[in-house]
């Protein structure tokens, strides 16, 4: 971002009015003006800008995502804001009405030379637009866009509005910044071994990245990106996706490059030209030629003889030398229109006649073709025995496909199908008021029989005098209706979301899972189909598992396991289980619309280490259809095969005793997360996926050959990143208060540092356990201190849930007598008393239950895992992220602290 200074030198320079540079002066102030929003399909977002220092919302992952991506890179960006202030646009309507309306730009954007708001929309968006809003949304004579309204509020502060297609943006070249963006300003590769790829380049300009490899002994792809993405090596990221080694061209500089195909192309148009130096003419068997200006046809090229057809009179004969002779001279030419045509694909008319062809018509249009080609060529002995008008007939039609479309032989295609009356029998307004009545009678929410509403039809028919059509036809209109639309209107959008057609991108757009592992990820939620117990016999529910899924190769990368609904430490948990075994976190994380993923902590979290959220759009399941399918796995092909499955539970009706999974439970939740990770981490992790032919072990590692390592991006699990993922509070700090200490949610907690006078009385960044009440930490004098609660004894064990239902409680309690805060002491009191409250209890028996859990993750053993072999927790050397940490020694869990449960 710019400083002061420079800003002010920025305004100065180009020479922007005061009340400019004061708009521009809050504006940067500002926050965004409004939070995006994931609706109607779209996938929004935030972007943690590298350039900015801030996360950058956007409202769509294809277009302002990519947007995003190429100010993020581009040097003539200074800064851009996101979803600035509102402003009001004076407009007309499209019955040139005059109406004003409020207005949120994507982005207000600051560049060397000028500054202004931008829209971006996707160009199919803006023409349909174009037709609803002509006045506001126009297409530019260059075939860009511009919106009036906004160019009229902008101009007169010496600002630009601009209006930006998803046509200006190169899928290819967005894919490769992402691709890059791990490199930018990060030393991988050594100065010997960047000497050593620059000299074989310069050797060799435009090697590809795969010869690369094989030239230079050793050498990791991790060292080659690093080179391109802080541009010591240049390589055009228009051209191809810098994972597909074979078509990535590597030069020295950008000069280097764009010589090469102009050498490229004075040698070929050299080769080219005939002995006389005139191009060579691209000549086609039966295609037609110009000589004298007269038009010919080609019908046969031979060794010795070539033969010309004339358009009238008998074909002549050449030799071949004298006609080739002809053609380099240019007395021989080919009409420009057909020299065109016959490089190019066939139109789109062509295409879709030919498409649209059954294998009869096919058949027929081939044994007319050879029957015509032989008349062209005068074979008579062919074509002896059909009419004359007939292949005078046919001949017509093929030159005229062939001078409209470029292809003749659409013109031979029989048109037969189209015979006979094809128009509706049936009276017109019988018909209309048939679809009006399937449109407003049995389209509706109140379903009701069809039936029914034919009855409804007959009568009305009668009262207007109409001859109503049959039950046959009734029924055969509501069929060729039947789709999402109408079962939108009849059970809704959910349902109807089923029905829905796959989204199937026909363009060039980035991989959708990513093209290598750690580009995208997926974290969510779901509830286990398994009842579970405590130690003790009390049976406690069924717990909810989260996973993390890295999409690429459709690894598990992270599972946990908990009795407490989904929040912000499910979330936080899940990211601590992944640094924790691979030492990495994504670079996209896409989630759903929960709250639990749109905390203040959770969000800050994927900030700081540079991890763009993604969020899905709501009941649009297709959006994470990945992870949603692999809760569907982990259910049929371990869960069911327990004891306590809850499938007979699913048909209440035909619930037993015997089967009833309440009283066949016996798992813990401890015992199932080791056995969930070792399936999860072991079993599936090796078992063949079939959309990947392969297993998602096999896949990450291949990827990772290929897309690098990325070594440098390794994020340590020590002090400094777990209190990273301890939440905080509103304000983030406390104040230390004299003899007492920092308060934290009402509650007070000490430490002996803040005994040092120069802590009393200021402000430190706190966070807390949310697994137990009886500690917080403080950052005091460059350093984390562990604060003591004053009621420690009473807290310790119990979680932030737990404090929640006694704070809770306590107030129901209250309700009817004078109003109580409730401080630290009353809390406390409560939770000594409340042991056999039912919901306290529960909620400690959950807690209990979790410490199993969480002492698996800090470091025990997974259930199953055989020496050398079986599924490890913290697998660094199995996932590429380093070298495994040394075995720490046994450590008794029961004399240490509760440290985090997280859901």
């Amino acid at each position: 971002m710019l400083s002061p200074t420079q800003f002010q030198q920025w305004c100065a320079r180009l020479q922007l009015p005061p009340a400019t540079r004061t708009l521009i002066a809050r504006l940067r102030a500002l926050p965004p003006s409004r939070r995006v929003q994931s609706r109607a399909g779209n996938v929004s977002g935030r972007y943690p800008s590298r350039k900015m220092g801030v996360t950058i919302q956007f409202e769509s992952h294809t277009v302002e995502l990519w947007a995003i991506y190429t100010m993020e890179h581009d040097p003539q960006v200074l800064e851009y804001f996101d979803q600035p202030p509102a402003f009001q646009l004076h407009d007309r309507s499209a019955t040139a009405r005059p109406v004003t309306v409020w207005h949120t730009p994507d982005f207000f954007v600051l560049r060397t030379d000028s500054a202004g708001w931008e829209e971006w929309k996707t160009d199919e968006h803006l023409q349909a637009l174009a037709h609803t809003q002509p006045h506001r949304y126009q297409r530019t004579a260059q075939g860009g866009w511009h919106c009036p309204p906004g160019e009229a509020y902008a101009a007169p502060l010496g600002l630009t509005y601009r209006v930006r297609s998803s046509h200006e943006l190169h899928p290819t070249y967005i894919q490769n910044l992402v691709f890059l963006e791990d490199y930018l300003g990060d030393g991988v590769t050594t100065p010997a071994r960047q000497a050593q790829m620059v000299e074989v380049i310069e050797h060799e300009p435009g090697l590809t990245l795969t010869t690369l490899l094989h030239r230079v002994p050793r050498l990791r792809p991790d060292e080659v990106y690093a080179l391109i993405g802080q541009g010591q090596l240049y390589v055009d990221l228009h051209a191809a996706p810098l994972i597909a080694h074979p078509q990535v061209c590597l030069y020295r500089d950008q000069a280097t490059a764009a010589a090469q195909p102009l050498v490229a192309a004075s040698i070929a148009a050299e080769a080219s030209r005939g002995p006389f130096g005139i191009p060579a003419v691209p000549l086609a068997t039966s295609g037609p030629v110009l000589w004298d200006g007269r038009p010919w046809t080609l019908i046969n090229a031979g060794d010795t003889r070539t033969t010309l057809l004339p358009d009238v009179g008998p074909p002549v004969q050449l030799p071949t030398p004298f006609f080739l002779q002809l053609v380099d001279t240019g007395m021989i030419t080919v009409p420009p229109a057909l020299e065109g045509a016959s490089s190019a694909s066939p139109s789109a008319e062509v295409q879709q006649r030919l498409a649209a062809a059954s294998p009869t018509a096919l058949a027929e249009a081939n044994r007319r073709f050879h029957l015509v080609q032989a008349y062209l060529q005068r074979q008579r002995e062919l074509y002896q025995g059909t009419p004359r008008r007939t292949l005078s007939r046919w001949v017509t039609r093929f030159r005229a496909a062939q001078a409209q479309g470029g292809c003749g032989y659409v013109g031979l295609l029989p048109n037969t199908q189209a015979r006979g009356n094809r128009t509706s029998k049936a009276p017109a307004p019988s018909r209309t008021l048939l679809e009006t009545y399937i449109e407003t009678h049995f389209e509706t929410p109140t379903q009701p029989h069809a039936w029914e509403v034919y009855l409804a039809y007959q009568r009305e028919c009668e009262a207007q005098g109409l001859l109503p059509l049959s039950a046959w036809t009734f029924y055969r209109r509501i069929q060729q209706r039947t789709g999402p639309e109408q079962q939108a209107k009849r059970r809704g959008s959910r349902a109807a979301y089923s029905q829905t057609p796959w989204y199937w991108e026909l363009t060039q757009t980035t991989p959708r899972h990513g093209d290598r592992p750690w580009a995208i990820a997926h974290l969510d939620h779901t509830q286990l189909d398994i009842e579970l117990r405590a130690e003790n016999g009390h049976l406690l529910g069924r717990p909810w598992a989260t996973f993390l899924v890295d999409a690429y190769s459709r690894r598990l990368c992270a599972v946990y396991l908990t009795f407490d609904e989904p929040s912000y430490r499910s979330c936080m948990m899940a990211v601590r289980i992944c640094v924790r075994r691979y030492g990495r976190l994504p670079q996209a994380l896409v989630v759903d619309g929960g709250p639990e993923f749109h905390s203040v902590y959770f969000e800050g979290v994927l900030a700081h280490y540079y991890c763009t959220q993604k969020t899905r759009p709501g009941a649009k399941p297709r959006f994470g259809a990945m992870v949603e399918r692999l809760f569907g796995t982990a259910n049929t092909q371990f869960i069911h095969t327990l004891l306590g499955n809850t499938q007979a539970s699913k048909q209440p009706r035909l619930l037993t005793k015997a089967v009833d999974p309440q009283r066949r439970a016996v798992w813990t939740l401890g015992d199932l997360y080791g056995f969930l990770c070792d399936w999860a981490y072991h079993i599936y992790d090796q078992t063949v996926h079939p959309a990947l032919r392969q297993s998602p072990r096999e896949a990450f590692q291949q990827g990772l050959a290929l897309g690098g390592e990325r070594e440098h991006r390794h994020i340590p699990y020590d002090d400094a990143f777990v209190m990273a993922t301890c939440p905080s509070t509103r304000k983030g700090t406390a104040k230390v208060q004299l003899g007492q200490g920092i308060k934290v949610h009402g509650i007070y907690y000490w430490h002996d540092a803040f005994r040092n006078p120069e802590v009393e009385r200021t402000h430190v960044p706190v966070r807390y356990d949310p697994f137990d009440l009886g500690v917080a930490y403080a950052y005091v004098q460059d350093r984390w201190v562990r604060c003591i609660s004053q009621y420690y004894a009473q807290f310790q064990g119990y979680s932030e849930k737990a404090r929640l239902l006694a704070a809770a409680e306590l107030r129901q309690r209250q309700q009817s007598r004078t109003p109580l805060r409730i401080t630290a002491k009353h809390l406390a009191e409560f939770l000594a008393k409340a042991t056999a409250h039912e919901a306290l209890l529960l909620q400690r028996l959950h807690d209990q239950e979790a410490r199993r859990v969480l002492a698996a993750i800090a470091g025990g053993p997974t259930l199953g895992e055989e020496a050398g072999g079986g599924a490890s927790l913290c697998p660094q050397a199995e996932a590429g992220g380093g070298s495994p940490e040394a075995p720490h020694p046994p450590i008794d869990l029961t004399t240490l602290p509760v440290f985090e449960e997280y859901r």
